[in-house]
């Protein structure tokens, strides 16, 4: 062999074995490692596992929520322990009120259940364009915790709100909105803007944009507790309306993702029976607020006032209300469920916030009764005294003096009353329109109803107004016959104006 080709040949042997070498040093080593590692962790994990305890629970579930006060019993210690006597881990997920990432992790299995509002889980489905998740239970309702706060001098009611220049500052997809909605949908605002929405980060932020707003602005900041009282500081400023007007409307729920929900009926009944149980356990008001101050945590903490007029604006709702609203007590004065869905999808259609319904027209769709009926028909009761079924009590009635001294608070959105020329005769239309007042009446119990009749200024004058005042009348018998109390409702003439119809204002007891 040539001197050429023996160093040619050293050299291929040489590549060839320092490519071995490369080989061996990053496949093979590397292989030999990972093997030994895995014997060495499966023999570990043996190990572990012989000498581990038994888990005190059997099934894991993830909770989805964020940091509303509503919903300090589900973040509660007594809570987890609840469910882990009964095999249950808990473990709760914090989304910042993200309610479009909640629904997702539930349709994608990374959250069995979830705190929602009705309105955020409507509007919610309806983006999305399915309905992953179903209500099982009713947590709350927030009644006062929310409210709209303005100047005094500029705005006084809600008529006052029916003005082009009023901008309502809200946190988007919160019950801040759903409250400005629930007001644009039930009363005549037909000058406010097409979007009279400032759209804040949150209820600091809405606060933030009060203190720099001028002095005797339209602006309407619409926020929830503890930061409606830091405003009601200014004496300058005022409740224009709060959430304990109303009802049905702000409320919390819990939901379940169906798929879940078939495969493991069980557990969700345990998570629902356990809360109620740890509900009841804080059934007294001071025991609640202690809970609230603990809740709220170093971060942002409460005082004891602070939280005391936080926890006065929630109703948790307990074992037995909650049979009743999902109709499983009879007759009872609650709304049901489906009353309060259907109600506020409306008011979400109405007002542009969906343009479909999610669940098209069919209410039932959204809430599964069955676990309740469970605990219903098993006489399931959290503890030894006997819960109470609350409801807004009846408006006391009022002298002459009264009905005149009444606080106006705003005119309703009603279409017009039809009569045929000249009569007080209500016609089909006219009582189909009455049918839906009745409904708006029982979801806003705290007001009584001045029936104004208006007048032509064409022809007699004295008969026109007399012809005015029978038309009232005859509204306000209707609504006395289908269900309003006559307590809370009277008829009126007014001077003619020129304009032939029928109006509604509510009206409250001065403070």
């Amino acid at each position: 062999m040539s001197k050429g080709k023996f160093v040619a040949v050293c050299i291929i042997w040489l590549v060839l074995f320092g490519i071995g070498a490369a080989l061996w040093r990053l496949v093979v080593t590397p292989m030999r490692q990972e093997a030994t590692q895995k014997a060495e962790q499966i023999a570990q994990d043996a190990t572990m596992q012989a000498t581990a305890g038994e888990l005190p629970y059997q099934q894991e579930v993830s909770l989805a929520l964020d940091s509303f006060s509503g919903y300090a019993v589900l973040r509660s210690r007594e809570f987890a322990s609840m469910l882990r006597r009964r095999g249950v881990k808990l473990n709760l997920v914090d989304d910042g009120a993200n309610y479009s990432r909640r629904l997702a992790s539930l349709r994608d299995g990374e959250t069995q259940m979830a705190a929602f509002t009705i309105d955020a889980l409507i509007k919610t489905s309806a983006a999305a364009g399915t309905t992953p998740a179903t209500i099982v239970a009713i947590i709350d309702e927030t009644q006062g915790a929310d409210a709209m706060v303005a100047a005094k001098s500029t705005i006084r009611n809600v008529d006052d709100l029916n003005h082009p220049d009023v901008r309502f500052v809200v946190t988007p997809d919160s019950p801040s909105e759903t409250l400005t909605r629930v007001v644009l949908n039930t009363f005549a605002l037909d000058k406010v803007a097409a979007n009279p929405f400032v759209m804040a980060k949150d209820a600091r932020d809405v606060f933030e944009l009060y203190r720099q707003s001028p002095k005797n602005s339209r602006q309407v900041f619409v926020l929830w507790e503890p930061y409606v009282s830091e405003i009601l500081a200014n004496e300058e400023m005022g409740v224009v309306i709060d959430s304990s007007r109303f009802n049905g409307y702000i409320v919390d729920c819990l939901v379940a993702d169906r798929d879940f929900l078939v495969k493991h009926a069980d557990v969700a009944q345990a998570v629902v029976e356990s809360y109620f149980q740890t509900l009841y356990e804080f059934r007294d008001a001071d025991a609640m607020t202690n809970l609230v101050i603990q809740d709220a945590g170093t971060e942002s903490p409460l005082t004891g006032a602070m939280a005391k007029k936080l926890s006065e604006g929630i109703r948790w709702k307990n074992t037995q209300e909650n049979f009743a609203h999902f109709g499983l007590r009879g007759d009872t004065p609650v709304q049901h469920i489906a009353d309060m869905i259907d109600n506020i999808t409306r008011v979400l259609m109405n007002t542009g916030a969906i343009k479909i319904d999610p669940v098209a027209g069919q209410p039932n769709r959204l809430y599964y009764e069955k676990i309740l009926r469970q605990l219903s028909q098993d006489g399931f009761h959290p503890g030894s005294e006997t819960e109470e079924i609350r409801a807004a009590g009846e408006l006391e009635p009022l002298s002459d003096a009264q009905w005149q001294s009444l606080s106006p608070v705003g005119t309703l959105s009603v279409r017009d009353l039809v009569f045929p020329r000249g009569t007080d005769t209500l016609t089909q239309p006219s009582e189909l329109t009455l049918d839906e007042l009745v409904e708006t009446l029982k979801n806003w119990p705290q007001y009584y109803v001045i029936i104004q009749g208006n007048a032509s200024l064409a022809g007699n004058a004295q008969a026109n107004k007399t012809l005015a005042q029978s038309r009232a009348i005859a509204a306000e018998k209707y609504l006395v016959r289908h269900g309003v109390s006559p307590r809370r409702i009277r008829a009126v003439g007014v001077e003619p104006s020129g304009v032939s119809r029928v109006t509604f204002k509510l009206g409250q007891s001065p403070y």
